[in-house]
């Protein structure tokens, strides 16, 4: 860098002579005088719409696409209304405006793009259909109880087992074995003919009760993380720290092993055995298996299966010979349990497929494999195809004995209800409260359905018609020998004079 000192002359007195005229007239003229423009006093935007003179009317007057538009915004008609400034007009106007005024346009104002959003957060909360969450309502429940206390804890581990989830899975093991095919419900062992015995169903209660608190217990605590990130479930308590992992961890292993002990030696060791797998297949398959693909929801409708097929299992094994696995699951007369079980597992698609939809894109945020947001077109026509096998599984009911023929007459309209629901959700792939359809007809079928097959039970209004009319109940020898009469008038191979001497006997 070059510095360069000024020259000695420009630092002296008589330095001025070396500058130039014109130089020396710049830096002796006089500063121009600044204007200096008050902010309006006015208290609203159309005094000082009417300050600014660009706004008036003959400013934009030689365009006349430009005079339309004017004239038809508020800002144009309010410009060509206004007198110009100076006269008395102007004067008069400016003092006679109003003291309210319109918002600034500086102001906050909802944009068209937030309009749009939350008109559809509006329409996703209208489709909303998923009633209020048991297990956060415990959770609230507890948390405004004092920490250690037995107020504190019962709600925790009642939330732990989702109440509503297991209350279903019970209904559901005592309906099947209700309609388990013999002549008395729930009667002591020691009647004329065959019954249910109330301390089998006692055991198959509470049996089933822990096992499926042990498997939801398992299933939140696999994945507190992930339900923090969900409205429905971020209210769990082991998102909320009400409970801790290991005492959850305690909780679920001590119910599961109750479980499947009061199954085993109250019951018998297959329905034991059912309700082990239960567990193994709700916490260790469908749970991790939500994270990876869509068919978790397959496993968890076979993990809503079993139950019936367990309550069915506890009835047989009351008659069994043997009373081993093979007779109670694979035997010929244990068909009806098997569809029960097809029913339950066939329900699952459209109540969950209507259940996920409005949450599907907490779903997706959270991570889980879900068909409404993984493949919206395929998750209608999955509950869709489902709801149609009601009506095979009605009739199946009926061709195997376990209900009367008015059986698939009476459950008829409500399966059609819900089919109608199902085609109405595929097609409009979930809009349109077509969800909410859906999900309150799923709600309704399931007690709807298992309530017409208990009253249509096989047999038993014509046990309510001997006992209305006074007539005898067959003992359990009647009971036995009449099945063995229609076994034989039934076959085909039975010779065409056995047939008439059998129909030729008295009746006993």
């Amino acid at each position: 860098m070059i510095i360069r000192y000024p020259p000695p002359s420009a630092l002296r007195s008589n330095g001025l002579g070396t500058v130039c005229r014109s130089c020396l007239l710049k830096t002796t003229k006089a500063a121009p005088r600044t204007v200096r423009r008050n902010f309006s006093r006015a208290s609203n935007v159309q005094a000082s719409v009417a300050a600014t003179p660009r706004l008036r009317a003959e400013y934009f007057s030689a365009n006349s696409l430009l005079k339309k538009v004017r004239t038809t915004s508020r800002r144009g008609a309010l410009a060509s209304t206004i007198p110009e400034s100076g006269s008395i007009a102007y004067s008069n106007e400016v003092s006679k405006l109003p003291s309210t005024s319109y918002p600034s346009p500086t102001s906050t104002q909802e944009l068209p793009h937030r309009r749009r959003q939350a008109a559809r957060r509006a329409a996703a909360s209208a489709d909303l259909v998923l009633p209020p969450n048991t297990s956060s309502t415990l959770s609230t429940t507890a948390s405004q109880a004092p920490p250690n206390s037995l107020r504190r804890l019962i709600p925790v581990l009642l939330s732990l087992s989702k109440p509503r989830l297991s209350i279903l899975v019970v209904l559901t093991a005592c309906a099947s074995y209700s309609l388990y095919p013999v002549p008395e419900l729930l009667l002591p062992s020691a009647t004329a003919t065959p019954s249910l015995s109330p301390l089998t169903l006692l055991f198959l209660t509470t049996g089933t009760t822990l096992c499926a608190a042990s498997a939801n217990a398992f299933n939140m605590l696999y994945e507190p993380k992930w339900d923090a990130m969900m409205s429905r479930t971020r209210n769990r308590p082991l998102v909320r720290g009400l409970i801790s992992t290991r005492g959850a961890a305690i909780f679920a292993i001590l119910a599961g092993v109750g479980g499947v002990a009061a199954l085993y030696y109250g019951v018998n060791p297959t329905v034991s055995f059912l309700g082990a797998l239960n567990i193994v297949l709700y916490a260790g398959a469908y749970t991790p298996l939500k994270r990876v693909s869509v068919v978790n929801t397959w496993i968890g409708a076979i993990v809503g299966g079993i139950p019936p097929l367990m309550g069915w299992t506890a009835a047989a094994g009351q008659s069994a010979t043997h009373g081993d696995w093979k007779e109670l699951l694979l035997g010929e007369q244990n068909i009806g349990g098997w569809l029960l079980a097809a029913l339950l597992f066939a329900w699952q698609f459209p109540h969950f497929m209507s259940l996920s939809w409005p949450i599907r894109e907490e779903y997706k945020n959270a991570g889980y494999k879900m068909l409404c947001w993984v493949n919206p077109a395929r998750n209608g026509r999955v509950a869709l195809r489902y709801s149609l096998l009601f009506f095979p599984i009605c009739i199946g009911l009926c061709y195997t004995g376990v209900t009367e023929w008015t059986f698939a007459v009476a459950s008829a309209p409500v399966n059609i209800w819900l089919v109608k629901e199902a085609v109405r959700f595929w097609k409009l792939e979930g809009h349109k409260g077509s969800s909410r359809g859906l999900f309150w007809a799923s709600v309704w079928h399931l007690p709807v359905v298992m309530i017409l097959a208990m009253v249509e039970k096989k047999g038993m209004w014509q046990r309510v018609w001997r006992a209305a009319m006074g007539q005898p109940e067959l003992d359990e020898d009647d009971w036995l020998e009449e099945d063995e009469e229609e076994a034989v008038l039934s076959s085909k191979h039975v010779k065409p004079e056995i047939r008439a001497a059998a129909i030729s006997l008295p009746p006993r």
